[in-house]
């Protein structure tokens, strides 16, 4: 510290070491010189030569590098100020990433010189392209090692058009799910890999947080562990993200328009609220059922995916549309019927009309039919026997059966197959003219009558 003072103008009590953290308050000198108020990290900006003078080993760190960790502190009270949530205070161990800003940082092939560290070599997997001008660079410290993620920008490249609601011919509706992942509104399903929920990965996970829990807390030997713990989150999590890629890939080469919903995950995964009897002792709020219900809502990382196929459907010029949640999966789509107990888990039956569809099936629809409602999308139903439609019934020749046709169609030959019955229900071996007897052929082949 270097004193306290009282400034005249605020009538509050200030340090150049510090900064308030009062909406309508600061610290220092709140005016600028032609006049009007400065914010908070703009004050700690002008108060940085002050502070290296009283903490010397702060020379040692890049100033930009301390600008950008002040605009990031200003930029998370704005929020809490906005309603957005208190920041986290963030030690030496959970503090994992800091930016240098443009032209500070020089790459050379495989090296990178980075301010006040010097020359590092590191696994150049990405090269830049000519003609991009680097804008930032993030260090990040991960479990298995320290990575850089480089922000490059080119404004002679166009951004990537997004179609017109106008143009907009076809649309698929998803659902996301626990059990499938995700259900699209055309009857397809996409598995849930399940990294994390899973009976194995569980009974590892348990196994090396108890030798966690037996090293003695502050011991180099208690942080070896924990770093293994931290090992398999880091697995996890880069598999799922991996997944989660080819899933946004494949479903945005569905359709033109992608509607998902406009899902509250963490009010999804609040507490149960607390109940009481008449004698005002708390009961059962079905709490400790809700657990494995939050921990697969986690795995499924909803947030995420639809993060990512937002961002790949505006890479391919795609739409994205959000609706409301409300009702989708209680909401008959023949009768318009909505009561709760349409759903029955994974069951829908209407009570109205007896209507009857896969529950996440038909919430998928519901979210297709309200998005095309509230924007006045004007889709093509295509018929099925229209020379466009996907599905139209192809003569085939003389000689060709049916399973020799699809083959062709998905591009392979069925005598490619790796099995050695082509076909279900096939023999692999032509019986002869004079030999109709099954019990010559092999086991694996008899075995198929």
């Amino acid at each position: 510290m270097q004193g306290e003072y009282c400034d005249i103008r605020t009538k509050a009590v200030a340090s150049p070491l510090t900064c308030c953290v009062v909406k309508s308050g600061a610290t220092g000198n709140p005016w600028k010189d032609k006049g009007g108020k400065r914010n908070a990290g703009t004050i700690q900006d002008a108060e940085l030569v002050k502070l290296k003078q009283a903490r010397p080993w702060y020379k040692s760190i890049e100033s930009t590098v301390l600008q950008a960790n002040i605009a990031r502190l200003n930029t998370a009270y704005k929020n809490f100020f906005e309603g957005r949530g208190f920041p986290r205070f963030k030690n030496r161990s959970t503090f994992r990433s800091f930016s240098y800003k443009p032209d500070r940082v020089e790459i050379n092939g495989s090296k990178v010189y980075l301010p006040k560290v010097g020359w590092m070599r590191f696994h150049n997997s990405r090269v830049i392209p000519d003609g991009f001008s680097i804008r930032t660079v993030t260090i990040r410290r991960k479990q298995d090692g320290w990575y850089m993620s480089v922000l490059i920008e080119d404004k002679s490249v166009p951004d990537s058009p997004i179609k017109p609601l106008a143009e907009v011919n076809t649309a698929v509706g998803l659902d996301m799910g626990i059990t499938k992942l995700v259900h699209c509104s055309d009857g397809s399903q996409i598995e849930s890999p399940k990294l994390f929920s899973n009976s194995k990965t569980q009974h590892l996970l348990a196994l090396r947080q108890r030798r966690v829990n037996r090293k003695k807390k502050g011991s180099k030997n208690r942080a070896k562990a924990g770093k293994v713990v931290a090992k398999l989150h880091q697995q996890i999590a880069d598999k799922r993200s991996a997944y989660q890629w080819l899933v946004a890939n494949k479903i945005v080469k569905k359709a033109d328009c992608i509607i998902a919903e406009d899902l509250n995950i963490s009010a999804m995964k609040s507490r149960c609220k607390p109940h009481m009897d008449e004698n005002g002792n708390y009961i059962k709020n079905g709490q400790s059922a809700k657990r494995a219900l939050n921990k697969a809502i986690s795995d499924a990382a909803w947030g995420d995916l639809i993060s990512k196929i937002e961002y790949v459907a505006a890479k391919s010029g795609k739409v994205f549309l959000k609706v409301n949640p409300r009702h989708t999966s209680q909401t008959c789509s023949a009768c318009g019927c909505i009561d709760k107990a349409n759903r029955d888990g994974e069951k829908f039956i209407c009570t109205s009309c007896g209507h009857f569809d896969h529950a996440d099936l038909q919430a998928a629809r519901n979210i297709k039919s309200r998005a095309v409602e509230q924007f006045g999308l004007s889709l093509k139903q295509i018929r099925r026997d229209s020379p466009k439609s996907p599905t139209e019934p192809t003569q085939l020749t003389l000689w060709e059966t049916p399973s020799e046709f699809h083959a062709a169609k998905r591009g392979r030959h069925p005598a490619a197959r790796k099995s050695k019955r082509q076909e279900p229900g096939n023999l692999g071996t032509q019986l002869s003219l004079f030999n109709q007897d099954i019990s010559d052929l092999s086991p694996v082949e008899s075995s198929a009558l």
